[in-house]
């Protein structure tokens, strides 16, 4: 693969590739030869033809792909495009993940240069755990040759998933827009809507003298009788058939109005605007749904606060502007749940006053109770989806006398925490113990050999802590050395350092952290 001085990345598998390439020229053949010197242009062959000749051109995409390093830099090369990148310009090699529709992880390399811009490369490329360990393997190369002959700006390997700060907003922002374009679109309706039920309900049945230009603002009468029903499943639209075609052929109807009526039923039709709107039989009835004004309206609000969860999504990205780009931002979780308590009162607050403001002493209180209460939602959210700066142990007076049981977890299997077991530490009435339950008791509980640690760093998380998916993004982690191996600590901020400040009493050494 790689000498130290050159890394060629090419596709793993060329012969699938090479397959696509002849299974699409043997369908666009096949295409031009019925089409053209058969003259079969409406053709089962032919349509079959072009549809798998596509796959030509993306096998021979795939198959020409090609990337390689060395000492100036990394030079791409695609069917359609070829670019060149010295180490100069590079200012960091990263990993950006993608996420399939089954949850698979997709990973990329991603370089980002000395101006701000990135650019993602089309090789090497992990999708799977089997060709995980040659992606590993080309992208240590990669890093190799930019620290030797570039300057990156990291250390580590920066890795940019969804909960990152380096992540884009341009979907949150795409999103945003389009749900409150369509809450203006469904507000836009509201009048009309509100206009055309007003005109139904104070609408009243024709004089002997009106005329026939006048008769569609009045209600006007129609026997009928009804020929034979049509009841559509599931999706399908019921229909009422009339004797002759008077006064018209057919209705759509509700599945249960086309059960209830009967072949021979003798009904009375309501008109209105020229349009059938009641249907009246001896044994069953049907009248047009009519939407009140409420029901655009609580869309508009119901579409216009689903648009605050991008929005808010957008702000933690403005908020953590500062942090590192492989940083994990805190969830949004928190403000949905404004949203939540917001549509709680504001949906049927709009549904009940969908053109009006409220008037009367109850709805003003119920409008008032609620804003301050959103209000309050919205402000513990902002401080609970505020960055927290990672801390050192905290100082104990005296050693809690009882079992103290505090959600933690080491994300590497030691002796003390064989296979991942732990999800609680428990401090006080004894030494420090990993536990894998919150208490109480100390029952399967593994004592915690703090002689033998030594905390390195705290931080928060980062896109490539993978094992701290499930993990609150709130958590940070410390860094530890277990006698020459490494060991990472997840808890939350408070709780880590309770958790360290336990530690370092008991013996544990610790370098100053930041």
């Amino acid at each position: 693969m790689s000498d130290g001085r050159e890394v060629i990345c090419g596709p793993l598998r060329t012969r699938p590739l090479w397959a696509l390439v002849g299974l699409g020229a043997a369908g666009a053949g096949v295409a031009l030869v019925r089409s053209v010197f058969w003259g079969r242009l409406v053709d089962p062959w032919v349509f079959g033809g072009l549809l798998v000749a596509p796959l030509a051109v993306l096998g021979l995409y795939a198959a020409g792909v090609l990337v390689s390093a060395d000492a100036y830099g990394i030079r791409s090369r695609t069917l359609l495009r070829r670019r060149s990148l010295p180490w100069g310009d590079i200012a960091d090699v990263r990993v950006y993940l993608q996420y399939g529709r089954h949850g698979e992880v997709i990973r990329r390399v991603c370089v980002v240069l000395r101006d701000g811009r990135t650019r993602r490369l089309p090789l090497p490329f992990s999708a799977s755990g089997d060709d995980r360990p040659d992606f590993d393997a080309k992208l240590d190369a990669l890093r190799a040759l930019h620290r030797r002959h570039g300057g990156p700006e990291s250390d580590h390997v920066p890795v940019i998933s969804h909960r990152t700060a380096g992540r884009g907003s341009a979907v949150s922002l795409v999103l945003c827009v389009l749900l409150l374009a369509g809450a203006g679109l469904a507000a836009w309706f509201v009048p009309s809507v509100a206009s055309e039920r007003r005109a139904w309900d104070s609408a009243v049945f024709c004089a002997a003298g009106t005329s026939a230009a006048e008769r569609g603002d009045c209600l006007a009468s129609s026997p009928a009788v009804i020929a034979r029903t049509e009841a559509g499943r599931g999706k399908r639209t019921s229909w009422l058939y009339f004797a002759d075609g008077r006064p018209v052929e057919r209705l759509a109807v509700s599945q249960e109005a086309a059960e209830g009526f009967r072949p021979g039923d003798r009904v009375e039709l309501t008109l209105w605007r020229h349009q059938v709107r009641e249907v009246v039989g001896q044994h069953q009835v049907w009248r047009e749904h009519f939407a009140t004004a409420g029901e655009p309206a609580v869309l508009a609000a119901a579409l216009g606060l689903a648009a605050g969860y991008p929005g808010s999504r957008m702000l933690l990205h403005r908020r953590g502007r500062r942090l590192p780009d492989d940083e994990v931002l805190p969830s949004a979780l928190p403000f949905a749940g404004v949203l939540v308590g917001t549509a709680l009162w504001l949906l049927p607050l709009r549904y009940l006053h969908p053109t009006t403001l409220p008037a009367s002493p109850v709805t003003v209180a119920w409008a008032v109770t609620g804003s301050l209460g959103s209000l309050g939602l919205f402000a513990w959210a902002w401080r609970a989806t505020r960055i927290r700066v990672p801390r050192g142990a905290a100082a104990e007076a005296e050693p809690a006398a009882e079992d103290v049981f505090l959600a933690a977890r080491f994300l590497e299997s030691t002796d003390y925490n064989p296979h991942g077991f732990g999800t609680h530490i428990v401090l006080g009435g004894g030494p420090p113990a990993v536990t894998p339950h919150p208490g109480p008791g100390r029952f399967a509980a593994k004592r915690i050999p703090v002689e033998r640690l030594t905390v390195k760093d705290v931080r928060r998380l980062r896109g490539g802590d993978e094992d701290t998916v499930s993990l609150p993004r709130s958590w940070h982690i410390a860094e530890l050395d277990d006698g020459g191996s490494p060991v990472r600590l997840a808890a939350s901020p408070a709780d880590l350092a309770r958790i360290l400040g336990a530690l370092e009493p008991a013996g544990a050494g610790r370098r100053p952290v930041g």
